[in-house]
């Protein structure tokens, strides 16, 4: 059953819109729940041209159109690792030359309303639902089949608000792939971007570096400039075909190193040796976006290194849940999203390093813990792998739920997966961590709760409901966000508690959240309470 805005408001029409929270928890759940269109992207997954076919339509009922894209002076960014980031420098590059810029990306980690952002900010709760409305009125009024998908819906959201808001530029990041992704409706980008290619997302895009990489490529636009990190060898004989096939100048970026700045050495806001190759994309990118601007009819060349750089907003960039440090009192939270083998690698490196920086200054003995999920097609025990040699004392898993409550929010709620097979991917990813670490396939209990009929096991790993319960275990309340009587967990174990006198000991706690961009969101909720307002 699909709501209008009329039913939500109320018979009389009131004029005051609905909350942000209605919108949530009916129109959000509409578009993502609906069975048909969920048959309709299983259905075009082995039919690929007719996600871009449909979503015109989408567009259309909208009442948009593929012309009015092109006055958004699109920058359009695909990757496998790191085009988020990418997104995030060139948007705070351009904004600190003063322009309105619009940014669009996936997935969000508290709030849906990070997805859509003007001048770096998610739009506000207000703006959102009037937006919302705007789109999903003329989408239910003109229904002939399905409503589209929750990604596509997003999608045809951002291109409203941001020609509403009449930004001077948007930074859209691809989705899935490229070729066939809905962003890719846009026809006339003024630069297109690829940040580094691994293999992720294979029942979709493929299971060689080589199909991923025609995917990516399917981004390029005939006579608009495209600029790449360095890729893999078979990579990049893909995308220079690609590029000639669809008749693209494409450049390879330069490594950081070779770019002079009049201020010394180029300092960045993100963390972690691997966003030297995103920054030199976003500078790329952003210089040949300005060079149009200001130069129309420019052809935006590669961005020469051996010129002066002004290094504007490679300092300030911020992009939460990417190689993020939060420290609350004796505790230290090191975040990073990583779920590809490749982004899981400089997750590692980032984390051993920045880690031992921190323990150097710890007063006394630094607990290490990493809480781990991941979703869909990923190989935990792959991820998990890479993650032995950090010499963890607790290996913790939980699902992407934040609470084991109702009210967690429909920001966060994965409707497409039941909580059975969540806990059954925790239980499993606790097996392959024995095994790596030569512990055998031992059994744990289901859930570290009362009650729990399962028999005990060894304190190395533990599996907790929500991600709540999970954190307030491990810091034993010594985060006074978590100690905060409001925040509601389940009564756990006294056997769990009592093999926890090792955390209670510790100078210092450290915990490494990784392997989900969502289980990030979902500890950013409880640790930022501003993410969540």
């Amino acid at each position: 059953m699909f709501y209008t805005q009329q039913q939500v408001k109320g018979g009389d029409g009131a004029s005051n819109l609905c909350s942000h929270a209605v919108v949530l928890n009916i129109g959000l759940f509409a578009v993502a729940t609906n069975a048909s269109a969920l048959e309709q992207v299983r259905r075009e997954r082995s039919h690929p041209r007719l996600q871009l076919q449909a979503m015109r339509g989408f567009l259309e009922r909208a009442g948009l159109t593929v012309e009015e894209l092109d006055h958004l002076n699109i920058i359009h960014v695909t990757g496998t690792k790191g085009k988020g980031s990418t997104c995030a420098f060139t948007d705070q590059i351009l904004r600190s030359y003063g322009f309105r810029t619009g940014f669009y990306s996936s997935p969000h980690l508290v709030q849906v309303r990070e997805r859509i952002r003007i001048n770096g900010q998610p739009i506000g709760k207000e703006l959102f639902t009037k937006y919302f409305w705007q789109v999903y009125g003329r989408l239910d009024e003109t229904k002939v089949g399905t409503m589209p998908s929750y990604f596509r819906f997003l999608t045809i959201l951002a291109f409203h608000v941001f020609l509403q808001e009449k930004v001077d530029l948007s930074v859209i990041e691809v989705g899935i792939g490229g070729a066939y992704d809905c962003t890719n409706i846009i026809r006339r980008p003024w630069v297109c971007g690829i940040s580094s290619l691994g293999i992720d997302h294979t029942q979709i895009l493929g299971d060689t570096i080589e199909k991923i990489a025609w995917q990516k490529g399917g981004i390029f636009k005939p006579g608009v400039p495209a600029f790449t990190v360095k890729q893999p060898e078979d990579a990049m004989v893909m995308l220079r075909s690609r590029a000639t096939e669809m008749r693209c100048p494409l450049w390879v970026c330069p490594e950081l190193e070779d770019y002079q700045a009049d201020c010394g050495p180029l300092r960045l806001g993100l963390a972690g040796q691997h966003q030297r190759s995103n920054a030199s994309l976003a500078l790329q990118l952003s210089h040949t976006w300005l060079h149009k601007r200001c130069l129309p009819g420019g052809t935006g060349d590669l961005y020469v290194p051996s010129q002066e750089v002004f290094p504007l907003g490679l300092a300030d960039t911020e992009w939460p849940g990417r190689n993020q440090t939060l420290k609350h009192g004796a505790v230290t939270y090191f975040l990073d999203g990583a779920h590809t083998m490749r982004s899981m690698q400089a997750c590692v490196h980032w984390f051993r390093e920045t880690a031992a920086q921190h323990e150097r200054t710890a007063s006394g003995p630094v607990a290490r813990v990493v809480l781990f999920n991941a979703t869909g097609e990923r190989d935990s025990a792959v991820l998990l792998k890479l993650l032995v040699p950090c010499h963890f004392d607790f290996a913790v898993f939980c699902p992407n739920i934040t609470e084991a409550i109702a009210s967690c929010n429909a920001d966060q709620q994965n409707f497409n997966v039941s909580v059975e097979n969540m806990l059954t991917r925790c239980l499993d990813n606790e097996r392959h961590w024995h095994l790596h670490n030569g512990l055998g396939n031992t059994k744990g209990p289901p859930l570290l709760i009362e009650d729990s009929l399962a028999p005990e096991k060894k304190a190395d790993t533990l599996v907790f409901p929500c991600i709540l319960s999970a954190l307030q275990w491990i810091t034993q309340g010594r985060d006074p966000v978590l100690a905060d009587p409001a925040k509601r967990d389940l009564p756990v174990k006294p056997s769990i508690m009592a093999k926890a006198a090792l955390l209670c000991d510790a100078a210092e706690i450290h915990i490494l959240v990784t392997g989900s961009l969502h289980l990030v969101g979902g500890v950013l909720k409880h640790l930022d309470a501003a993410s969540s307002k």
